[in-house]
């Protein structure tokens, strides 16, 4: 999908790692991380489907989670396969090109992922702080003005961030310090000035899950004071239950990211191992956690999912009988 100029490139291949100290084990590891894999497919197919087919589901929450699971999936699918490969058979090696598009997928969906949850987050200080004007305010139109806009910035960002990687020789030492292909991993080793791949890479991070962090707290002030304004306590229990799942969503997507931040630049020198199995948390818990936190969490999804496999069962009981 991204070319890369021969003429440029000294290193025209990638080592991907896997759980470095633990390659003796790599087979037996690999068993909980194929079972996450399947999970995650099953949990997020499962939701999307759901959704899709459900017409009582079409409002904007529902819609949101759809769109939730769906870069969930995509994000599960761009490096679940990567580490199994390097478990099970030990191929480490990925083209330069390949490793670009690889990239340039999983942080599309990283940044999409934490668009969709910070619109997430004013879907339910809508309903709570105006819960009357709920329903024309999120409107269908206004939901495809959200997607495009995410897309837009998504593209805008990423774009260039990969493209600018093309201008850049890579050195013989071509070992990444992951399982699979992440901007700052590959300016490391590359033998050129990476100046404005840095500053772009940083403006990048900053603007998009930086940027909705902090939109995501300041909506979660104003929900807590809309809800500490409410009389009966029932009622501030009602409102405050509406958030939990999403709330679990933020904590499962942006807490790996930010303590593996804090211990890169200010933390104590660690085992190389750690740094990559919290990364792996990352990229990997929030596919696998969100669908589980959903069902469990939310009443209308947890019935429709059984009455589809009621509904499927039932179908394929009548079939069997009349033949």
């Amino acid at each position: 999908m991204f070319p890369v100029n021969s003429a440029r490139s000294i290193s025209s291949t990638f080592l991907v790692t896997g759980i470095p100290g633990l390659e003796a084990i790599h087979i037996w590891i690999s068993v909980p991380f194929t079972v996450l894999f399947f999970l995650t497919l099953m949990g997020n197919v499962t939701i999307i489907m759901v959704v899709w087919k459900e017409p009582t589901l079409h409002v904007p929450m529902y819609i949101f989670l759809a769109m939730l699971a769906s870069s969930d999936l995509g994000l599960s699918l761009f490096t679940f396969p990567t580490m199994l490969r390097i478990f099970w058979q030990n191929v480490r090696e990925v083209n330069v090109s390949a490793c670009f598009t690889q990239m340039f997928f999983i942080h599309t969906f990283q940044i999409f992922e934490s668009a969709i949850i910070l619109t997430m987050a004013f879907d339910r200080y809508v309903a709570i702080s105006r819960p009357l004007h709920y329903s024309s305010m999120l409107t269908n139109s206004v939901i495809a003005r959200i997607g495009l806009a995410i897309l837009v910035r998504i593209l805008t960002l990423q774009v260039p961030l990969t493209v600018l990687l093309r201008r850049l020789c890579f050195c013989p030492f071509n070992e990444l310090s992951h399982s699979y292909c992440l901007h700052p991993d590959i300016i490391k080793l590359s033998c050129s000035n990476t100046r404005i791949n840095s500053i772009f890479g940083l403006f990048v991070a900053l603007s998009t899950m930086g940027l909705d962090f902090l939109l995501i707290l300041l909506s979660y002030v104003l929900i807590l004071k809309t809800v500490l304004g409410i009389a009966s306590h029932g009622g501030r229990l009602k409102a405050l239950n509406t958030c939990v799942s999403h709330l679990c969503a933020v904590v499962l997507f942006f807490t790996p990211m930010i303590c593996l931040s804090v211990l890169h630049r200010f933390g104590p020198k660690l085992p190389s191992h750690i740094y990559v199995l919290m990364a792996n948390m990352h990229f990997l818990i929030p596919p696998v956690m969100n669908p589980i936190v959903y069902v469990v969490k939310t009443k209308q999804i947890r019935d429709k999912i059984l009455k589809l496999f009621v509904q499927k069962n039932s179908g394929e009981s009548k079939i069997s009988f009349i033949t």
